[in-house]
């Protein structure tokens, strides 16, 4: 039942593409990583189980125009919208399904990864894969700051399902005062992984709100203080521990002088996909959009529809 759910979305997308966004059969190919010959018959598919009407009679159809509105309106490159009546992890399957089209292209690519629990879930869905002429690099640091491995960092977990060369960034998101940021990050092998993550074809990055929930206080990288100078200083949000405030601009000093991360990748090279989704995230999501900082996004259709919604309010 399940793989048949999965074949009448595949089947939904396809029709939605071709019928509405008037897509050719190549295009449909490419944007679904299938063969021309398979989306010819997602869309004879969708056809013949009464999916195309006056409308796509589907709730792909929804989440596929709710992903158009939202790139024409961001100037995204790519966006992918679950359903609303998904399960509570339906990002995480969208992400990782996103994910393995990526590792699975035959020509070498570096790949950037981030951190993040809607991540961490993705990478858990990914099966093995054969891919040994990529490259994945960590954009944040991979160690906690107790000298641990840093909890939702997913470099190591990806690690373990595809054959490409992991390069892991050996230090922490953020680093204690004092630490001499500078001299650390010119070390060899640091600038290097750096040097590696610009390069990158595509990233996958978490978003990051600052409540009193936030994720950089939850794993212990910044502390009570830090946030709240941060939210004094009007940070939204934030992506691989940078600060940035509602209009996508990254807050001068405090903690962003001790974030050790690489730079979010250049996004006129890059197509850097955040994965984020719910009320609480909203303001650091229309942050990061507003600004530029990402061009792609993985939400589901509730948090797209209020991002829509928000936009038209404040216009």
């Amino acid at each position: 039942m399940a793989d048949q759910q999965r074949k009448l979305e595949q089947a939904a997308r396809a029709a939605w593409l071709a019928h509405v966004g008037g897509l050719t059969q190549d295009e449909i190919a490419t944007r679904l990583g299938v063969s021309r010959q398979s989306a010819q018959r997602l869309v004879a598919q969708a056809m013949s189980e009464g999916l195309v009407k006056i409308r796509i009679d589907h709730p792909f159809a929804d989440c596929m125009q709710i992903a158009r509105d939202l790139s024409d309106r961001w100037n995204l490159s790519f966006c992918e919208i679950a359903p609303a009546d998904a399960p509570a992890d339906g990002v995480a399957h969208h992400l990782a399904a996103v994910m393995e089209q990526w590792l699975r292209r035959a020509d070498p690519l570096t790949i950037a990864i981030g951190t993040g629990r809607t991540l961490r879930s993705a990478i858990a869905r990914l099966p093995h894969i054969d891919c040994p002429d990529h490259r994945i690099v960590s954009l944040t640091g991979n160690i906690a700051t107790d000298g641990s491995t840093a909890a939702y960092n997913v470099l190591f977990s990806l690690s373990d399902l595809v054959t490409a060369r992991s390069f892991p960034l050996p230090v922490s998101v953020i680093l204690p005062e004092g630490d001499t940021r500078t001299a650390l990050l010119a070390q060899q092998g640091i600038a290097r992984v750096i040097a590696m993550s610009a390069e990158a074809e595509v990233a996958f990055v978490g978003v990051g709100r600052m409540d009193d929930s936030a994720a950089l206080l939850a794993d212990g990288f910044i502390d009570a203080n830090d946030l709240a100078a941060l939210r004094k200083a009007g940070a939204e949000g934030e992506i691989l521990g940078w600060a940035y405030d509602k209009d996508g601009q990254l807050i001068e000093g405090l903690s962003n002088d001790r974030v050790a991360s690489a730079p979010i990748p250049p996004r006129e090279t890059a197509l850097v996909i955040a994965a984020a989704h719910g009320q609480a995230k909203l303001p650091a999501i229309r942050a990061a959009l507003r600004g530029g900082l990402i061009n792609g996004l993985v939400t589901d259709a509730a948090t797209g529809a209020a991002l829509l919604d928000q936009d038209r309010a404040a216009g």
